[in-house]
């Protein structure tokens, strides 16, 4: 391990997040917040120092970067990211250093969870930050700086392959830093035409940004304590609605229709399936809602098909693709369309995408190996490849997503135990694990839609915080963090 190279990337990381917290000051002036204003100075000055220093002890690092340091740096920026981004809430007395990590982590891990009791009497430039911080992990905080560092080199592509969503990411370019720079001119141009249409739709500009950033990035943190709900506008809906499912789907097919390929999402397995899982529960969903099937205690929760429809698909476009806005109490729900919502959070959106979850190619790659095993057992002598869009996925891919899934089952297992042993009943227990470990933010019963984490014990919430990360950079890059030889030369 080159522990010089580390200090010197995660030095110049440092800054970057000090240099990234003057866009929220600029809020604190606009607003006359002079307390936060006087936060986000502190925290600038405490990130710069401390990344200078870092730089400092690497200054005569070699510039190659490998596997290893790759996925170190990776693990390693996103902790740090969330320690970085908890100092203005610990300077504005707004949480505790627990409190501030756990919500700093939610921001930047895109999971929306938060243990704000009060949002709308808190500094509305704090808010911004939040917000910010969903949008810039929604694409990835270390593919950014692929994108504005031109030093990192061939040791890009590696950052890179560590922090991507999905079980093999794709390149656009041959060149990573191109790569990098292309998804992120989509995702700004998303960020403005969403911000546009929300304005539009009769929100402020402030707030229309805020939820642009929680939208894209399948984050969800709002700037008002009902969300989406609070705006009871059809539009506003409508719009997010949108929005948060082409978040949830892949990039690369955006470039694909951008060099003239139209049909490149109808090709793509991935994104037909995403989109008939969506339908299909949005419809189950309405007809639970209707009363259909219900049991004699279950009443029909809305008097129209319309209403209905609303609430349902707005409710699974966001479960489904990670986002975590709310427009009803789901856990107020039938059991039926309560228990399909817990199924799809671990569903989660596409590969490539800024949603969480298991993602769409990896269930679709498990059950084709599930079915060729199945085949095998009373054909033994035939081999079948398998395929995705006509390509064959390899055996290291296999391997790979096997091992995510053993990983992920019994990370999640092993979670809702601690948690039930930390006192949470069953289903928060369970839905607390499942909506961290995914990148959700709310779950059920006392983390559920109307309700925060803020009663969750301090261990608790360290734990829960390390099951954002987990999720979001798909357990490798935090769990060989915990494996002694990974450090040795």
């Amino acid at each position: 391990m080159n522990y010089r190279l580390l200090a010197k990337y995660l030095g110049h990381f440092a800054i970057a997040i000090g240099v990234l917290m003057l866009l929220p000051a600029a809020w604190a002036v606009y607003f006359r917040e002079w307390n936060a204003l006087l936060a986000f100075v502190l925290s600038v000055g405490l990130s710069c120092l401390f990344g200078a220093v870092l730089a400092l002890a690497g200054r005569n690092a070699p510039e190659r970067l490998y596997q290893r340091e790759a996925l170190g740096l990776v693990g390693l920026c996103w902790l740090v990211a969330a320690a970085l981004g908890a100092m203005p809430y610990v300077f504005s007395g707004l949480f505790g250093p627990v409190d501030a990590y756990f919500e700093s982590m939610s921001g930047f891990t895109t999971t929306g969870s938060s243990v704000l009791v009060d949002i709308e009497a808190t500094a509305k430039s704090m808010l911004f930050w939040r917000s910010f911080t969903h949008w810039l992990g929604g694409m990835g905080i270390v593919v950014l700086f692929i994108a504005v560092l031109p030093y990192l080199g061939v040791g890009g592509k590696q950052l890179f392959k560590s922090e991507s969503p999905g079980p093999d990411p794709q390149g656009l370019r041959p060149r990573i830093k191109d790569t990098a720079s292309i998804l992120y001119k989509i995702y700004l141009a998303f960020t403005v035409a969403e911000t546009l249409a929300l304005m539009l739709a009769g929100m402020s500009f402030y707030d229309a940004l805020c939820h642009t950033f929680g939208t894209l990035a399948t984050g969800g943190f709002s700037t008002r304590q009902a969300s989406i709900g609070a705006y009871d506008s059809v539009a506003v809906d409508a719009i997010i609605i949108f929005f948060m499912f082409c978040a949830g789907a892949n990039f690369v097919l955006y470039f694909a229709m951008l060099r003239g390929d139209w049909k490149a999402p109808w090709k793509d397995t991935e994104w037909r399936v995403y989109l008939g899982v969506l339908v299909l529960c949005t419809i189950a969903v309405t007809l639970s809602l209707l009363g259909v099937g219900a049991s004699g205690e279950e009443q029909m929760h809305y008097p129209t098909v319309g209403s209905a429809f609303r609430y349902a698909s707005f409710q699974v476009v966001s479960i489904m693709t990670t986002t975590g806005f709310c427009t009803a109490d789901f856990d107020q729900w039938p059991h039926f369309s309560r228990m399909l919502l817990i199924l799809l959070m671990f569903v989660g959106g596409c590969a490539g995408s800024t949603g969480g979850g298991i993602k769409i190619i990896r269930i679709i790659i498990l059950l084709k190996m599930a079915y060729w095993r199945l085949e095998y057992a009373f054909r033994p002598k035939t081999v079948r490849a398998i395929r995705v869009n006509g390509a064959v996925v390899d055996d290291n891919v296999q391997r790979t997503i096997y091992a995510f899934f053993v990983l992920y089952l019994l990370w999640f297992a092993g979670g809702t135990l601690f948690m039930s042993f930390l006192g949470l009943p069953f289903q928060s227990a369970v839905s607390s694990v499942a909506a961290t470990l995914n990148n959700i933010g709310p779950g059920l019963e006392l983390v559920g839609a109307t309700h925060d984490y803020h009663l969750i014990p301090a261990v608790g919430k360290v734990f829960l915080s390390l099951c954002m990360v987990l999720g979001r950079l798909e357990l490798f890059s935090i769990c060989v963090l915990f494996v002694p030889a990974f450090w040795r030369r």
